[in-house]
């Protein structure tokens, strides 16, 4: 399974990674620094999941997932492999996580309530027609009560299969 790791900062740095190849130009190195100075790449790659499939540039705020399981090299600054970006908006929330039977993420932070408007998707586009418990989620909502743990009904889920 994977162990869901995350780091949020602003983007300071987007480069290509190849030479000479026919994967120039597929791969990007993408450097974030948090507000405490600490600084992580991240390698994105085709198959790396972009929230809203927005574009990303220097100065945006951004949150990059990323498998803390998966072997990285030893370097500084740490260089991991993007799995989901998300660019940070004030009109909306993600959140990123293993949802359990009662729908509520795997830090016990938020809780799904659907409705027949939220919108589930696969990470194509399609319609997703199977149950939601126990599995890998991107939801993103708007407005959540103020409780532990914050109940909201999402605009729309991505299910991560």
């Amino acid at each position: 399974m994977i162990n869901l790791l995350s780091f949020y900062g602003t983007i300071t740095m987007i480069s290509d990674i190849g030479q000479n190849t026919e994967s120039d130009g597929c791969y990007k190195l993408i450097s974030v620094v948090d507000s405490s100075g600490a600084q992580v790449n991240f390698v994105v790659s085709p198959t790396t999941y972009f929230v809203d499939h927005v574009m990303v540039r220097i100065g945006d705020e951004i949150t990059g997932y990323y498998d803390g399981n998966a072997p990285a090299p030893l370097i500084f600054p740490p260089q991991y492999q993007a799995l989901i970006m998300v660019k940070e908006s004030m009109d909306q929330n993600v959140k990123v996580d293993f949802f359990n039977n009662m729908l509520v993420s795997s830090d016990g932070l938020v809780e799904i309530n659907l409705s027949a408007t939220t919108q589930i998707v696969l990470q194509n586009g399609q319609a997703f027609s199977g149950n939601l418990a126990n599995r890998l989620l991107i939801v993103i909502y708007g407005a959540s009560t103020k409780s532990i743990h914050a109940q909201t009904i999402p605009y729309k889920i991505i299910v991560l299969c």
